[in-house]
């Protein structure tokens, strides 16, 4: 069978292999905010796929905490032929490399041990100098406890709504502008 390296330096893709569109929202409040999320979108292209589209940078505060650090944020649109779970896992490693530690990482509330109900208190929110989100994937519905697609608060985020936008009404490119 025919193979070739299909923008997946540390394996070989089958050209048979089904791709799937994913669309994943970029935040960085620490550091070169702008190198963080070009830093990302290159550890994206290696990792994960061919990047087809990119939005602008767009610059907000803070959502959902207080900080003095103002965030930079893009969605980009990858063709993968990992799974969900296998893309979050990606996802999760590129923020590792880029610099994301545990003390950045969203708190979210745990169990009450007698009901299993969410405790009542709300996600904590932190500085970060690399956030990665899997905003949609196809058109795939999921609700697991460690992954929701698509994201569920999305709607709610200019931040994310305007770049995502922005990239639906883009015309597909074999080379994405942007953050490269």
């Amino acid at each position: 069978m025919l193979r070739r390296c299909h923008a997946y330096p540390r394996r070989l893709i089958d050209m048979n292999t089904e791709l799937h569109r994913a669309y994943l929202g970029l935040g960085s409040n620490l550091g070169d905010k702008e190198e963080n999320l070009r830093r990302a979108v290159m550890l994206i292209k290696e990792q994960i796929g061919d990047v087809r589209r990119q939005s602008a940078l767009y610059y907000s505060e803070p959502w959902g905490f207080r900080s003095d650090n103002a965030f930079v944020n893009a969605v980009v649109m990858v063709e993968t032929a990992l799974s969900p779970h296998r893309l979050l896992r990606a996802t999760q490693r590129i923020e590792r490399i880029v610099g994301k530690r545990p003390e950045h990482a969203t708190t979210r509330p745990s169990l009450s041990e007698s009901t299993d109900m969410p405790a009542p208190s709300a996600p904590a929110y932190h500085d970060r100098p690399i956030d990665i989100d899997i905003l949609l994937y196809d058109d795939l519905h999921i609700d697991e406890p460690h992954l929701k697609i698509p994201h569920p608060l999305m709607q709610e985020r200019d931040f994310v709504m305007v770049p995502l936008r922005e990239i639906l009404q883009q015309a597909p490119s074999d080379d994405a502008d942007g953050l490269t």
